[in-house]
């Protein structure tokens, strides 16, 4: 993975409100032991009929859009339960950033610890983008990260993240390299807290060599 300054490219608008993790992901899509082949299953039930043909007049099968990075929704996007397949689902299929005006709170961790970028503007700027990318040629929209704004044809807004996702998306880091980041602190912590409370350390060495004595 590379640093991420820069989201761009075609945004595809699916403006039903409160779309589900289901809706997302449909539950036959999760018996795998993998994250492989999820981008099959993203919207599913909305992206095929029930012979498993493509609708044509869904927005990601129509010519312009399928290549799509990025998605505006509906409010409360990816409420439901709290299925991480959705999320690795709109990865796989190659979308990098949704635009809301709301999202299910659960939804929006498991997005930003895959480094799914979310981002919430207020339902005017989510209806005017909608507007702007209601067809292909106009549907270029670019996402950020330094200056926190998103520019679409005719829109410009401003958006906030908590300054920990944001150095995730900056710096490349995942939920891991995030925390490695804090080892100094942890350190300190370590030492501290063992100093203090010396008969907490290595306890379970402790306990187990008291039963085989």
């Amino acid at each position: 993975m590379t640093k991420q300054h820069v989201i761009a490219g075609i945004a595809a608008p699916i403006p039903q409100p409160n779309l589900d993790t289901d809706q997302i992901m449909p539950k036959q899509f999760l018996r795998g032991i993998d994250k492989k082949g999820l981008d099959k299953g993203l919207l599913y039930d909305m992206r095929f009929d029930r012979q498993g043909r493509p609708v044509e007049d869904f927005v990601l099968n129509r010519k312009g859009y399928a290549h799509a990075s990025i998605l505006v929704g509906g409010a409360n996007f990816g409420c439901g339960s709290s299925r991480e397949h959705a999320v690795w689902g709109l990865s796989q299929f190659g979308i990098q950033a949704v635009i809301a005006s709301s999202f299910a709170e659960i939804f929006y961790s498991n997005a930003m610890n895959n480094r799914l970028l979310l981002v919430v503007l207020s339902e005017d700027e989510v209806k005017r983008i909608l507007a702007d990318v209601a067809t292909p040629q106009t549907a270029h929209v670019a996402i950020d990260l330094v200056n926190m704004t998103v520019q679409s044809h005719r829109t410009r807004a401003r958006f906030t993240l908590h300054e920990r996702h944001r150095r995730m998306f900056l710096d490349n880091l995942d939920l891991v390299d995030a925390t490695l980041t804090l080892k100094p602190q942890i350190d300190d912590f370590v030492t501290q807290y063992q100093q203090r409370y010396p008969w907490q350390t290595n306890v379970a060495d402790k306990t187990v060599a008291r039963l085989r004595g």
